[in-house]
């Protein structure tokens, strides 16, 4: 028979070893018998055990643990009954509660190194409490493993060179951000931001290259962003601080249709309605100030129905933290949403220990004989960690190089004072999954910028075509005028008046009013690359067909002058006209001109500028301005040569107007028209003085500006062409001076007749004006003799010689009265009688 054990199921589950007094036979029967009870009743038994040390804030600032604790359980729990993830070990979570107050964390920290068991990693929260634990691991050749740490001054290898995080950095918005101002085309950002570690240091990194940013490293300024035009501004700051943000904004007015803001998501649903006492604006103030504004959040649960390296999926993750959590309402949880990055963080770590347990094998190590001195253990973790990559409950968990995580974020917006999901961003992959259910208060996504609408002013073409007009006509005259003085160049009348220099006047008059074509030419005819051809016309065609008008008519004035103002003795030297000078004056002048000119137009030619200016503001509520632009005709040195042309031109109009004065009273038949020149003269140069400046003035106001010169130039053409030619016309026309048929055929026998006849009139002249002078000087001598006879007559003639004109000696005898009608008669006074 089977001998009966001698103790019962319930002794060996007590006790384990009861005392054997059997045979060896019977012993080895026990034996075998217990190993089989062991092995089911104590499955834990011959595992090692692998310490973690954590500290979760289960109060302070973020109270972070009251979830992520239970989470790390939960996940504690699943790796330790799996028998492909660490058969050999069990992991056992050895955690403080921080208080997210980093001296707290210090004194924890020297409890955690300095108290058996040995941690071979640990596990912070907050940011604050990760920063000083990742700092000092280091000394003690620890990994540390964040779950709820999102401050971008971690991602430092040289600083912390042991550190990873399931958390994603902060700075992971940053490229959601641009994602999200690319799509939008926005380039100019400007940014908000408190000034503590967490969000200067997301501030520092560029969003995007070419975009401009404008950092306001203060808590709010209203005036540095009415200033700068910011119209989409990026708020990094806690949620306290963001209702006094907007309370401000809402009472700068800097939200509505023409402001977007982003703010982090962290921030509860409603925290724009929470009632704060440090701001004075009521729940429906802010709900309007923060009406569209959008948050970018990091994915801390898998919006994806995947079952990970745990086995379960997100939403059956959430049911089962749920229930070890008691039914606690989750937003009064701290740390209900970064639940799943502390579940993930467990796994993460154990994935690594057990990828690291083949790797130390071969290399004679084993996990246990871990101690703060081994860095090779340490050197196995980190690259196991840094080689991570696995479903999780929050997705998928990846590290980059500076040991953060890679996740998606979620981006939403607050529609109707709710939040919306607008989109995701993967950062792993660059991809953008877009709903396309964004609302705006406008038509759409604002400008990033006031937007400024370049509008060129151009020439009314009403005025334009008006003066036009004018200027054609007055080409028709010229040529009216040129071809009357060429085909009547050889009647006597018109020869005196030297018709080569009135058809240079005509020339250089129409070349004048060919200029007001090109002077209003703009861009809204020519284009912007032939601008400066239209330009060179304008100058040249002034410059000419000022030398050739105005040099003839002056040369005309310039010769009267120097030959009539001369000694008596010479002016019948210099009577004699050579018409070849008259032409080398209007050359020197025509030839001063072109070398100016040409000089000009090689060193410093013109070329099209735009002046801007003032931005104007249309009417309507239209976030747009007017920037107004005028093109002109430029060099670099404009005024230099303005300075020289008006220099000597202005001169020649000064002389010009001097000669006409000074010939005024002179007559002769070589110029017989050289009163007529000196009036043009006069009206030139006074147009010409009061235009030049007047448009310098005017040059910023289009239509004013070509109306002055052109006008002037139109006026100053006609009034030349009627005074110098209609004359001419009228005298020919009503006295029937044309050249007959005799004149023409005299002309071709010869000029030997003309000659003769020039001479014989001159001749006549002199001796008209001596026969004239014979006569006077009779007439005088006889009154004399008459004179003397009367005063030896008349002793009692009482009356001075002055006094002859008056009626009391004039009755004293009659002679007295002939003496003065004769006086009268010679048209003499009776000083020059006297004198005689």
């Amino acid at each position: 028979p089977k001998p009966k054990l001698p103790f019962s199921r319930t002794s060996v589950e007590i006790g384990c070893l009861p005392e054997v007094r059997r045979s060896i036979i019977g012993q080895t029967l026990i034996f075998a018998s217990l190993t089989l009870l062991l092995s089911w009743s104590c499955p834990a038994l011959g595992k090692k055990k692998l310490y973690i040390g954590a500290l979760f804030p289960m109060s302070g600032g973020w109270p972070g643990g009251q979830a992520c604790l239970p989470s790390a359980q939960m996940a504690l729990d699943l790796v330790n009954k799996r028998t492909d993830i660490l058969p050999e070990y069990e992991l056992e979570l050895i955690h403080y509660d921080s208080m997210c107050d980093p001296g707290e964390a210090t004194k924890l920290l020297y409890d955690l190194l300095y108290t058996e068991p040995i941690k071979m990693v640990l596990m912070p929260g907050c940011s604050s409490v990760s920063t000083l634990v990742a700092e000092a691991a280091r000394m003690w050749n620890l990994i540390v493993l964040s779950y709820g740490s999102s401050s971008p001054a971690l991602s430092n290898r040289q600083r912390f060179p042991t550190f990873f995080r399931t958390h994603p950095s902060a700075t992971l918005h940053n490229p959601t951000r641009v994602q999200l101002f690319q799509k939008w085309k926005w380039t100019k950002i400007a940014t908000i931001q408190q000034t503590t570690e967490v969000f200067t240091s997301v501030s520092d990194r560029p969003l995007l290259k070419n975009m401009f940013c404008s950092f306001l490293n203060c808590f709010m300024d209203s005036d540095s962003l009415n200033r700068q035009d910011a119209r989409i501004i990026v708020g990094l700051f806690y949620e306290t601080e963001a209702r006094k943000v907007f309370c401000e904004v809402y009472k700068e007015k800097l939200y509505g249709k023409k402001y977007v803001w982003f703010l982090i998501g962290w921030y509860a649903d409603n925290w724009f309605k929470i009632k704060d006492p440090s701001i004075n604006c009521t729940v429906e103030q802010m709900t309007e100030a923060v009406e569209g504004h959008v948050t970018t959040e990091i994915v801390m649960l898998n919006p994806e129905t995947v079952r990970g390296a745990s086995n379960l999926t997100s939403q059956e993750f959430l049911n089962q933290l749920m229930s070890k959590l008691g039914g606690k309402n989750p937003e009064e949880t701290g740390g209900f949403q970064e639940a799943p990055l502390a579940y993930d963080a467990v796994w993460a770590l154990a994935l690594a220990l057990n990828k690291t347990v083949g790797p130390l094998k071969a290399k004679g190590r084993r996990l246990e004989d871990f101690n703060y001195n081994n860095r090779d253990i340490t050197a196995e973790i980190y690259r196991a960690l840094n080689t991570s990559s696995f479903e999780g409950v929050s997705g998928h968990v990846v590290f980059d190089a500076q040991g953060s995580r890679m996740a998606w974020t979620l981006i939403e917006q607050l529609q109707g004072g709710s939040y919306k999901k607008i989109g995701y961003f993967d950062s792993t992959k660059g991809n953008l999954s877009w709903y396309g259910n964004d609302k705006w208060i406008g038509p759409g996504p604002p400008a990033d910028q006031t937007v400024v609408i370049e509008v060129f002013r151009f020439l009314s073409q009403k005025l334009f075509v008006s003066v036009s007009v004018f200027a054609g006509l007055g080409i028709l005259l010229g040529i009216v005028c040129l071809t009357f003085n060429i085909y009547n160049s050889n009647v006597r009348y018109i020869q005196n008046s030297q018709p080569y220099l009135n058809n240079m006047t005509a020339v250089g008059c129409m070349m004048a009013l060919a200029a007001v074509f090109p002077l209003g030419l703009d861009g809204h005819h020519v284009h912007r690359k032939q601008f400066p051809v239209v330009c060179q016309f304008r100058l040249w065609l002034l410059g000419l067909g000022f030398s050739l008008a105005y040099g003839s008519m002056f040369t005309k004035i310039w010769w009267v002058h120097t030959v009539f103002t001369k000694k008596d003795d010479k002016k019948e030297k210099r009577k004699h006209l050579e018409p070849w000078k008259l032409y080398a004056t209007v050359g020197v002048l025509l030839v001063i001109d072109v070398l100016s000119l040409m000089i000009w137009q090689i060193v410093d030619p013109l070329h099209i500028t735009v002046e801007k200016f003032v931005r104007e503001a249309p009417k309507g509520d239209l976030d747009v301005l007017i920037q107004p632009l005028l093109e002109h005709c430029s060099s670099d040195k404009m005024n230099t040569w303005l300075g020289v042309v008006y220099g000597y031109k202005g001169l020649l109009l000064l002389l010009g107007i001097f000669l006409a004065y000074e010939t005024k009273s002179i007559s002769t038949e070589k110029i017989n028209d050289h009163r007529a020149v000196g009036m043009a003269i006069y009206n030139v140069s006074v147009l010409c003085m009061i235009t030049a400046p007047v448009t310098m003035i005017l040059s910023s106001q289009q239509d004013a500006s070509f109306a002055f010169a052109s006008l002037a130039i139109v006026f100053s053409v006609y009034i030349t062409l009627v005074v110098l030619f209609v004359p001419k016309m009228r005298r020919l026309i009503t006295r029937g001076e044309w050249q007959s048929d005799t004149q023409e055929t005299m002309k071709t026998q010869g000029s030997s007749t003309n000659n003769n006849d020039e001479e014989k009139s001159r001749q006549l002249e002199r001796e008209n004006k001596e026969l004239q002078k014979i006569i006077q000087e009779v007439q005088v001598l006889f009154l004399y003799v008459l004179l003397r006879s009367y005063r030896s007559h008349s002793p009692s003639w009482k009356c001075r010689f002055g006094e002859l004109a008056s009626w009391k000696c004039r009755s004293e005898g009659s002679l007295a009265g002939i003496v003065v009608r004769r006086a009268r008669w010679l048209e003499m006074s009776f000083g020059e009688l006297a004198s005689w």
